[in-house]
Parts: structure tokens; C-alpha cells; sequence
């Protein structure tokens, strides 16, 4: 009887543990490749300087090419405008579950070729605005002199 209550108990903690279904659907369509169509910034009027991930400017993300694999949870971008800094960038992604959400987040950690930390553990979080099967958008708020300043990434899906 004993026994019986431990697995019992044991199957219930599992199942209360598990992916919500939004955040495994949301998994299963990101898989692929994505083409970062354009960065804008929620239409604040103005030219701005922005360098996101730590890494390019978003002139230089306009275009690149994005990957994400669900089962291991890796991913790339790369870069192909010749005026800037060519080539594959890698990182480790996460949705994290969040109980009674209405949106969802997406975090970023890049990591080198061989998925090893290259921020010290540190990361992005971006919120998906929109997520189908042929259309991705994650936004990004950053404060700018004390003001949220949100930065729009629209994608559109190339193939599985």
C-alpha cells in the first residue's frame, strides 16, 4: 500500500512538472529555419544606433538566416551582409513555462560552436509577440534615458 502511494505520488508530481501544451506547440513551430525580415523599433520615429545580443547591429541582422532545434535546444544565426561581420553565431534557447501566461518568452544564451557560454551564463529575454507557422515576432524592451524602448524582430519561416 505504501509503495502504491509513493508511485502514486510520484506521477502526480511528474505530470504537474511537465511543458505546458502552448509552450511544447510553440517548440514544435519554431523548429526550422527563419529569415529575420526586418527590425523596428514599435514605430518611435528617429534613427537609432541599436547592437543587439551583444553582438550586431540591427542592420547587420536584417536578412540573416535563423535556426532553432527543439530537441536540443540549440540554435545559430547567421550573418550574410557582406559589411558586416560574416558568419554563424550559436546559441542554447528556452521557453520557460510560466503558469497562467497569456504570452510567452523566449531566452537566449549565446554560446561558441561547441554550445559553451560566451556571456558567462548570461542571456536575452525576448517576449513572442506572434508565433505560426509562417511568422515569428519577438519584441525586446530596453530602457533608453529612463524610457522603455521596445525593438520589434519580424521573421518569416524558410523550411523545416
Amino acid at each position: 500500500m505504501k509503495r502504491i502511494l509513493s508511485v502514486l505520488l510520484l506521477s502526480v508530481f511528474l505530470v504537474s512538472c511537465g511543458t505546458s501544451k502552448v509552450v511544447k506547440e510553440s517548440r514544435k513551430t519554431l523548429k526550422g529555419y527563419w529569415n529575420l525580415d526586418n527590425i523596428n523599433y514599435n514605430n518611435a520615429p528617429g534613427v537609432y544606433d541599436v547592437t543587439l545580443f551583444g553582438d550586431a547591429s540591427s542592420e547587420c541582422l536584417v536578412g540573416s538566416t535563423w535556426r532553432f532545434i527543439p530537441n536540443n535546444n540549440f540554435g545559430n544565426y547567421e550573418i550574410t551582409d557582406g559589411s558586416c561581420t560574416l558568419g554563424k553565431r550559436y546559441f542554447v534557447w528556452s521557453i520557460p513555462d510560466q503558469e497562467g501566461a497569456t504570452s510567452y518568452d523566449i531566452l537566449l544564451k549565446p554560446t561558441d560552436e561547441k554550445m559553451k557560454s560566451t556571456m558567462n551564463n548570461a542571456g536575452f529575454r525576448l517576449n513572442i509577440n506572434y508565433l505560426s507557422d509562417n511568422e515569428l515576432t519577438f519584441t525586446q524592451t530596453v530602457q533608453v534615458d529612463g524610457k522603455p524602448f521596445t525593438i520589434v524582430m519580424n521573421f518569416s519561416k524558410i523550411s523545416e
